[in-house]
């Protein structure tokens, strides 16, 4: 199974948190933009449910490939670098987890296996290892905040809110 890890999750919430600052900054109301500025690690904690220690993490991670950028200070904070429809998917995967591949002989990398020499496989991996990769550079973070999520897709009727049983 293909799976992203944990860290690269929360990326994408702690990103979707900061994508909402972009958007209020670039909202055109003056006061609305001054009062968004950026975000500390502990103030997008509190906001996403994710521990300050991860957070934290996550933070460094996407400053030291460039998605984020960090302002010290009294004033300082966690923006985006760019708008969130620059930003794709395969960059914060990579950001977060190195180079996208299922195999580790990543686009014909010399040394990364044992049977390299004799692997007839080895061109096919990277032609899948390209294909997830142009597949995850297609996707924005904007259109991933723009997807619907479960709740939106399939709400729970009024009567489930309150923990009242069906009927």
């Amino acid at each position: 199974m293909i799976r992203l890890n944990r860290l690269t999750d929360y990326a994408i919430v702690v990103l979707g948190q900061l994508a909402q600052l972009r958007e209020i900054a670039d909202s055109g109301d003056a006061k609305a933009a001054e009062a968004a500025g950026s975000k500390t690690a502990a103030a997008l904690a509190q906001d996403t449910g994710v521990p300050l220690p991860t957070v934290s993490k996550v933070l460094k991670m996407l400053a030291h490939g460039k998605i984020i950028a960090s302002q010290r200070g009294v004033a300082g904070g966690y923006t985006l670098s760019r708008d969130p429809k620059s930003i794709t998917v395969a960059e914060i995967i990579t950001a977060m987890e190195g180079p996208i591949a299922l195999t580790a002989c990543v686009d014909g990398a010399v040394g990364s296996c044992d049977v390299e020499a004799l692997c007839a496989m080895r061109g096919n991996w990277d032609k899948v290892n390209r294909a997830i990769r142009e597949a995850l550079s297609a996707v924005s973070l904007q259109e991933m905040l723009a997807m619907p999520s479960a709740f939106e897709m399939f709400p729970v009727p009024s009567s489930r809110r309150d923990g009242a049983r069906p009927q």
